[in-house]
């Protein structure tokens, strides 16, 4: 340790040794024999007193450890000098031979140049600069098909009617036309391809699409939930529409890739049909009030509970045992569980002769059985 309360310039190199005594000492030992030992042996010039005195050595730092009459340690010289006067400095450490009044050896470990470990330093951090300048800056092909497809509908996409409604440029020069429910829906659909669409823009049918529908082909292509249903329900009662297509059940028009827009809309169904069947339910009414009691507080818990054609309660069992538990029980016609609705959970149900699954959402379904009803729970108790 030194007295000097000089500023020491930009250190570039560090000079470290060992050091073993045999006998006790302290560090300002060990720095008195460093300066003692070394004075004069090359002149003013490399004088560790006079270099300390104008920064050109910086503060000198002692490490050691003293055990059973013996102290070792490390000595550390932050120098700024040139490579020449550092290493003759290193040398003159070896020199010494006794610390206090013990006798002593030092060994020189090395001479590290400090600025190559900042310029490593620099590296490894402007590779790191580079990387994430990389990822994020260069847009990946995906990306740059989306910006150009996103720009390509966003340039097709107008507004039509009275009631200004989100349209592709066709709706008014071909005779049929595809409504579905919102803008998002609006700009999948010119993604494929399909220009002569129009959207809702809100559950009430606007009276552009009335009277778009008295004089066109007309399809409803709405989502899979509670929403589309209600949609569907008004426009029975309200549009000539001729054939209702719907999204896969607990899914919206605009998450289906192109590939399943096509095949949603190759799979559409006359009016017709639909008005002959039951229109869509309100489950509140045709579920026991057992089951919407236990609906309210089942999310969260993880649990399944089974029920009898009445809604009388038959048993409870964690989700993860869910499917087990359906391939043994008996007499049970509902199934009200807090998890996903599946294609092995329908079949299992099927087998079995359950007639109502209630699940938190719907995983991709490839065949629904025809007499297996499936209801979201927040179709019973909303979205809480």
């Amino acid at each position: 340790m030194s007295n000097s309360s000089q500023h020491t310039a930009t250190t570039k190199y560090t000079v470290r040794a060992k050091f073993e005594v045999e006998g006790v000492v302290e560090k300002h030992d060990v720095i008195g024999a460093i300066f003692g030992q070394t004075e004069g042996l090359f002149g003013l010039d490399l004088d560790l007193r006079e270099l300390q005195k104008g920064g050109r050595i910086g503060r000198i730092e002692i490490e050691l450890d003293s055990k059973r009459d013996k102290t070792t340690g490390t000595i550390i010289i932050p120098s700024s000098l040139d490579r020449v006067s550092t290493s003759i400095i290193a040398a003159a450490l070896e020199s010494i031979d006794r610390i206090g009044p013990c006798s002593s050896k030092i060994t020189l470990e090395g001479v590290k140049d400090t600025r190559d470990e900042k310029r490593k330093a620099i590296m490894e951090k402007a590779k790191g600069i580079l990387r994430r300048w990389s990822v994020e800056d260069t847009p990946s092909t995906d990306e740059i098909l989306k910006e150009v497809s996103n720009a390509l509908s966003s340039n097709e996409l107008i507004r039509y009617g009275p009631d200004q409604l989100p349209a592709g440029p066709e709706v008014a020069k071909v005779g049929s036309i595809v409504i579905v429910e919102g803008r998002a829906d609006v700009i999948s659909l010119l993604k494929c391809g399909i220009k002569n669409v129009i959207g809702l823009e809100g559950t009430k049918i606007p009276n552009t699409i009335i009277e778009l529908c008295k004089d066109k082909e007309t399809v409803a292509f709405l989502d899979g939930d509670r929403g589309g249903d209600l949609i569907l329900k008004e426009l029975m009662q309200v549009a000539d529409v001729d054939y209702v297509a719907r999204a896969p059940q607990g899914k919206e028009v605009e998450e289906l890739t192109p590939k399943e827009i096509m095949k949603c809309l190759r799979d559409k169904v006359p009016m017709e049909q639909l008005k002959r069947e039951k229109p869509p339910q309100d489950f509140k009414q045709i579920m026991p009030e057992s089951v919407i009691g236990a609906a309210q507080n089942l999310r969260g818990t993880l649990e399944g509970i089974f029920f009898d054609e009445s809604g009388n309660e038959i048993s409870r069992t964690p989700v993860s045992e869910l499917a087990d538990k359906i391939a043994k029980v008996e007499n049970a016609g509902i199934v009200l569980f807090d998890g996903v609705i599946t294609q092995r959970l329908l079949d299992l149900a099927e087998e079995k002769n359950i007639r109502v699954l209630i699940g938190d959402r719907f995983s991709d379904v490839a065949k629904k059985p025809l007499n297996v009803k499936t209801i979201m729970i927040s179709d019973l108790v909303g979205s809480q």
